[in-house]
């Protein structure tokens, strides 16, 4: 993001009783990598930011402050993806809006899923086809915001490749993404900022 570019995403003095204040802009189209220890607060920040825990400060999304959006409104355009993201029916399919099948289809491919997973139960699934495809419920609500907790913790290192490919053509058309990772270089491949969480407060590196 240059100087003279509007954040897509603006995070200033964000706070809450368990860390912060939190301040952070990431522009349209770009991928801020984001490290730290377990438990320095990783988690809280993205939390406070997509509104899922109690916090005070400012938060804006092109230029809109985050109290004028409904709490679902909200959530829809910026999207929190757990390292373990819940799941509440036993179909894959089920996850997904009906219109949106068609297009997830499409996409599984570039994943290495087969198209016969989406029409699977969720407990058959292993581990690493879950986590590709909370990536593809994410992406299929059209956030403008992604939120993104190791999202691959559990790939090796082929899906791994094929989730970064895929992120980076929606990178390419204007979503921005907060990327958290415990890996230096799969930080530096995906993201061209870098910061740090040290006891509860953000740190650029």
């Amino acid at each position: 993001m240059t100087d003279s570019e509007e954040p897509q995403l603006s995070i200033r003095a964000l706070r809450s009783a368990h860390g912060g204040p939190f301040d952070l802009d990431i522009g349209r189209g770009e991928c801020v990598s984001l490290m730290g220890p377990s438990g320095a607060g990783k988690t809280l920040f993205m939390r406070l930011v997509a509104d899922l825990d109690p916090g005070v400060g400012e938060v804006r999304l092109n230029g809109r402050a985050r109290e004028t959006w409904s709490a679902p409104q909200w959530r829809s355009q910026v999207v929190y993806q757990t390292a373990e993201p819940a799941w509440w029916a036993s179909g894959v399919a089920a996850h997904f809006q009906p219109h949106a099948l068609d297009a997830v289809r499409r996409l599984l491919p570039l994943l290495g899923l087969r198209g016969a997973a989406l029409d699977a139960d969720v407990d058959r699934l292993s581990t690493g086809e879950r986590q590709r495809f909370a990536l593809l419920r994410s992406l299929a609500r059209e956030p403008k915001v992604l939120l993104l907790d190791e999202p691959t913790a559990s790939l090796d290192a082929n899906s791994t490749a094929a989730m970064e490919s895929l992120l980076q053509k929606y990178l390419d058309n204007g979503l921005s993404v907060l990327w958290v990772t415990h890996s230096p270089e799969q930080a530096h491949r995906v993201a061209r900022r870098h910061y740090n969480v040290v006891e509860r407060q953000l740190h650029s590196s």
